[in-house]
């Protein structure tokens, strides 16, 4: 009898496309753009530069298959653009606010895709019912009160709040945002809540969802969110976009 394999050595592949900063902000941005996270202007993608407050954003009114070096600002933490033409979308300030107060967030992901959506319309925080969203178990808060528009300072401090150190929150009639260590986790998380969505919408028009237990959850969770599961996926999803793209 073999014992699992719960740890895994980087991924062949991985770790072969231009890692800098601004590339790997474009390489995100096109990798939802592929997976369906597109929704005219909503959402925002951003990564901090560095230690500091300054973050890496697409300027206002660039969808993410647009994504490029030009329209890629660098800006600070009000907002202000340092880098690039252009402006941030005002929905960037609450993720000034997760910055602030979870220094070891590098980077979030929010976005509106279909099935998230409709999850969030239900008003139940996020299921884990299969292997593919144990990445949620115990780390993914809920926001159960949509506040309106989230462009304000009230705003920012209620959806912070909901991370409560998790990596991932549901905002109820709203969307969902993930964080990461890494823009690649929060991308990975990003679009692994979109799946899980969609895969419970479509359990629950059959019947009751059947939850995993929370061992075998909490296994599954740190399994799937090693840095060479995710790094390796990040980067197959890029190459997938890319040849989508051509």
């Amino acid at each position: 009898m073999h014992e699992k394999t719960l740890h895994l050595d980087p991924v062949a592949g991985s770790g072969t496309r231009d890692a800098r900063p601004r590339n790997t902000f474009v390489d995100a941005c096109h990798i939802l753009a592929h997976q369906g996270h597109a929704c005219g202007l909503a959402g925002q993608v951003t990564m901090r530069d560095g230690d500091s407050s300054r973050m890496f954003t697409l300027a206002l009114g660039t969808g993410l298959e647009e994504a490029g070096e030009a329209s890629t600002l660098l800006i600070d933490e009000h907002l202000a653009t340092l880098e690039g033409r252009g402006k941030a979308n005002p929905g960037v300030r609450f993720h000034s606010w997760i910055y602030r107060h979870h220094p070891g967030v590098r980077a979030i992901v929010h976005t509106h895709p279909p099935a998230l959506s409709a999850l969030s319309m239900l008003g139940i925080p996020m299921p884990v019912a299969h292997m593919d969203a144990a990445v949620f178990h115990e780390d993914c808060g809920y926001l159960a009160h949509w506040p309106g528009v989230p462009t304000g300072d009230d705003e920012g401090a209620l959806i912070s709040g909901a991370l409560a150190g998790r990596r991932s929150a549901l905002l109820v009639n709203h969307g969902i945002v993930c964080t990461g260590a890494t823009l690649q986790e929060a991308v990975y998380l990003n679009v692994f809540a979109e799946r899980n969505a969609r895969m419970c919408l479509d359990a629950l028009a059959i019947g009751p969802l059947q939850p995993v237990e929370p061992a075998a959850a909490q296994e599954a969770h740190d399994f799937l969110l090693q840095s060479a599961i995710v790094n390796g996926t990040f980067d197959y999803w890029a190459r997938q976009a890319a040849r989508a793209a051509n």
